[in-house]
């Protein structure tokens, strides 16, 4: 099994952004902490640009997708599209409590191309995703 492990602008600065939402885990820690809870094929791949984003997901065939698309969540369809037209079962994770943020952060357009969004569970939510990807397949 592989799966693709895609973050989104500014997911970079894990370790250095707020960390009251975001917590002190770097980028590089979270992906290598992904990898040790499961035996599938991590692929990850982080960038500030949605086009770079979309090459990604087309250009990597694989069983699943978790997805942290960042703000990018809450306005950009053509991720939507890219996730909808890689016909593989898609997670949907943020670090922080979207719900309980700026209502801009509320609703998700990518989301609706995800099996799920899970948000406000730290690390741990990246954990669900990857059981419900493995459960999907």
């Amino acid at each position: 099994m592989k799966i693709l492990l895609i973050h989104g602008p500014n997911l970079n600065l894990l370790g250095e952004r707020d960390k009251n939402h975001y917590g002190e885990i770097t980028l590089a820690e979270l992906e290598e902490q992904v990898k040790t809870w499961s035996t599938a094929e991590i692929l990850t791949f982080q960038s500030n640009h949605e086009g770079e984003l979309i090459d990604f997901i087309q250009q990597n065939p694989a069983d699943g997708i978790i997805i942290n698309p960042g703000a990018l969540a809450h306005y950009s369809y053509a991720l939507h599209d890219a996730l909808l037209d890689a016909k593989i079962s898609c997670v949907e994770v943020h670090l922080s409590d979207t719900e309980n943020r700026e209502d801009w952060r509320k609703s998700s357009v990518t989301a609706a191309a995800c099996l799920a969004k899970i948000s406000g569970k730290g690390t741990e939510g990246y954990k669900e995703a990857l059981n419900l990807l493995v459960d999907a397949n």
